[in-house]
């Protein structure tokens, strides 16, 4: 007869659950108060869902100081990793989280918003990218991941225009197969090691010499086509402008932001100890992927007519930059890539807030798309602020100082520089004077052409609520004054970094 297991709660370490379980609980009793008395006012579920967001926040604030205190904490047989890459993720999550969902108190036309299951479905999906980033575990990794894609496909689907349902089908189908994907090279690994633990694969790969390396490279390149996938990476991007153009502007910003830093974590994780392992396939192969995406990614936003399918395409840009700070795999170049998702994450919100708040119900015969570029002509003179701030965002994005995100570009360009990969660092000070180039061309439509005069005789002027005007103006301020807080900024992160072992 086999002798009972006795497990106690403390081993279990309940404590690394908390900060994903308090989205779970929010969502149940948003869903749980529609149940009892529908028909409420959206402010009410804005409220919760930032009142929830706030203590998920505070949690991750308390597991931050647990980790310096004490290190790397594991919990629930283990499959919980609370080190420091993991709490810096979440914390970007629940940030950028906490500046979406105001929002959502715009006009009522926007009627998504009035639906308390677009605020569970948020919060479940928050729950499930947390999982992703405090984990290395395969399987919940996996898990946190599929939660969170199917929330965000019906999420993009409840925007309720006939590009949203095709834009849900399409990230829906892609999806599948980056899952299927996914499945597979962790299927790979388990066969080749015996577990679906990262840290254990890396051990007994190691030990092994890398015997079997046939199969190491199959399951490698399944993990970066389903990643690749998920961060829109060339050749996987093919989704993103479809999905981005469909997805209302507010959600298309909140996607090129939370689920791609959530993504990046986990492959910090996978794809770091293959390429320190001196695996040089592996190398040369995401080389050639980041040099690609950011340069082919910028040549197709030079061509578009329509600025959120500019933003698109900047986005995937973007990715690529950050994919090589995941290349470069040395502590300064995974501290400069949260370093420059904070700050992007500033900068890219506010510019799809624009797009957001300056939205038509119905085009005008003369306008093609809602974000076409000849709907911002001329936009100096009949939105002035609206102008100069959209070409805050546009400067920043560009890489222009002392703006935010040139600090970003700097300090990853520096990392390749110390890390050896100085071709690297020239092609990424390219790919950023190409950028601008399409990045001024909104500019210049802005401030150096008239005003389009629409069929009704009146121009169009962008307008918000003062919850918007307040999201926008923080992020403006942040894109401005981020210079103020870089160091201690970076300080901390480093600081989680380095601890973690990246």
């Amino acid at each position: 007869m086999l002798e009972p297991i006795n497990i106690s709660l403390e081993s279990l370490n309940l404590m690394t659950l908390s900060p994903m379980l308090i989205p779970v609980i929010g969502a149940l009793l948003i869903i749980i108060i529609d149940i009892i008395k529908g028909g409420l006012d959206k402010t009410l579920y804005v409220a919760l869902s930032l009142l929830f967001l706030f203590m998920d926040f505070n949690a991750l604030l308390a597991s931050a100081t647990t980790f310096a205190e004490d290190g790397t904490i594991m919990g629930v047989f283990d499959m919980m990793l609370i080190d420091g890459i993991a709490i810096l993720g979440q914390l970007i999550i629940v940030g950028a989280s906490m500046l979406f969902i105001p929002l959502a108190l715009t006009h009522k036309r926007f009627h998504e918003f009035s639906y308390p299951e677009f605020f569970a479905l948020f919060l479940f999906m928050l729950a499930g990218f947390q999982f992703m980033v405090a984990t290395d575990s395969l399987i919940l990794i996996f898990v946190g991941l599929e939660t969170a894609s199917l929330a965000l496909y019906t999420l993009i689907a409840m925007h309720n225009r006939d590009k949203s349902f095709e834009a849900a089908v399409k990230y829906f189908t892609m999806g599948a197969l980056a899952a299927g994907f996914y499945s597979f090279g962790s299927m790979v690994f388990y066969a080749l090691t015996g577990s679906v633990e990262i840290n254990q694969i890396a051990s007994v790969l190691a030990a092994n010499g890398y015997a079997d390396m046939g199969y190491v490279l199959v399951a490698t390149a399944f993990m970066l086509g389903a990643l690749g996938f998920k961060v829109s990476l060339v050749p996987f991007h093919t989704w993103a402008p479809d999905v981005y153009e469909g997805a209302s502007a507010s959600m298309a910003g909140f996607m090129s932001i939370v689920p791609k830093i959530a993504v990046f974590v986990v492959a910090m994780r996978i794809f770091e100890f293959l390429i320190h392992s001196g695996v040089v396939w592996l190398e040369i192969v995401l080389y050639i992927v980041v040099v690609v995406t950011m340069t082919m990614a910028n040549i197709w936003a030079l061509v578009q007519t329509d600025v959120k399918r500019m933003l698109a395409y900047s986005s995937i840009s973007h990715a690529g930059f950050v994919m090589a700070a995941i290349l470069i795999g040395t502590t300064q170049s995974n501290s400069a890539l949260f370093l420059y998702w904070v700050l992007f994450s500033f900068t890219n919100l506010g510019a799809f807030s624009m797009l957001w708040i300056s939205r038509q119900k119905h085009l005008p015969d003369h306008q093609r798309s809602d974000h076409s570029y000849d709907k911002f002509a001329g936009m100096i003179k009949t939105a002035p602020v609206g102008a100069v701030i959209m070409g805050l965002f546009m400067l920043s994005l560009a890489g222009l100082p002392p703006f935010a995100l040139f600090w970003g570009k700097l300090y990853i360009i520096s990392s390749a520089v110390t890390g050896g990969y100085t071709i690297l660092a020239l092609i990424m000070a390219l790919n950023s004077a190409i950028a601008g180039y399409y990045y001024f061309k909104l500019i210049v439509y802005m401030f150096m052409k008239e005003p389009v005069i629409g069929t009704d005789g009146h121009m169009y002027v962008s307008n918000a609520t003062l919850a918007l005007k307040s999201i926008i103006g923080f992020a403006a301020v942040g894109t401005i004054f981020a210079i103020i807080v870089l160091d201690p900024v970076l300080e901390f992160i480093t600081a989680f970094v380095y601890n973690s072992g990246y």
